[in-house]
């Protein structure tokens, strides 16, 4: 099953729509599951709300999730700290993350690299490819998108 997880405080945002490009293009299919983290809100401050346990579930149970984020002050927002914070350190073993995040510049390339990718590793997710980057004016027709799926495609299929 693969699960988008979208970290922007805007809900229906360019950020959800990258994230579910990415899944469509990798798996040839749109996600099984969107976790909009703005529809969660203030029970993500807390520990135990239902609705948060419900999407930690689906996370869990997923085969593959891309966390997408946009970039705010050159990492991830609050909004998916907080969510990323509910998990413990190894909850996702064996779990397959992507990395992604949107930003204005291409200044912020590796934010998704340096900063969401090591708290991806922290909570167990194995992140087998290259985090992905794309400016937010331009991820719909990018060769940066191309040429990341075409490589993420053949570590995610494995040996041959």
């Amino acid at each position: 099953m693969a699960v988008v997880v979208v970290g922007n405080p805007k809900p229906a945002s360019r950020t959800r729509q990258a994230a579910e490009l990415v899944v469509q293009r990798l798996t040839g299919a749109p996600p099984e599951a969107v976790i909009e983290l703005a529809e969660l809100g203030p029970a993500l401050l807390g520990w135990g709300d239902p609705a948060v346990e419900a999407a930690k579930r689906t996370v869990r149970d997923a085969d593959l999730v891309v966390v997408a984020s946009p970039t705010y002050k050159a990492t991830y927002t609050g909004l998916l700290k907080l969510f990323l914070d509910q998990f413990g350190a190894g909850e996702l073993h064996g779990t397959t993350a992507i990395a992604l995040m949107l930003g204005a510049s291409p200044h912020h390339a590796l934010a998704s690299e340096l900063t969401l990718k090591p708290v991806l590793s922290e909570i167990g997710c194995s992140c087998p490819t290259p985090a992905l980057f794309l400016l937010d004016s331009a991820w719909e027709a990018s060769p940066e998108l191309d040429t990341w799926v075409e490589r993420a495609r053949d570590v995610l299929a494995g040996p041959a």
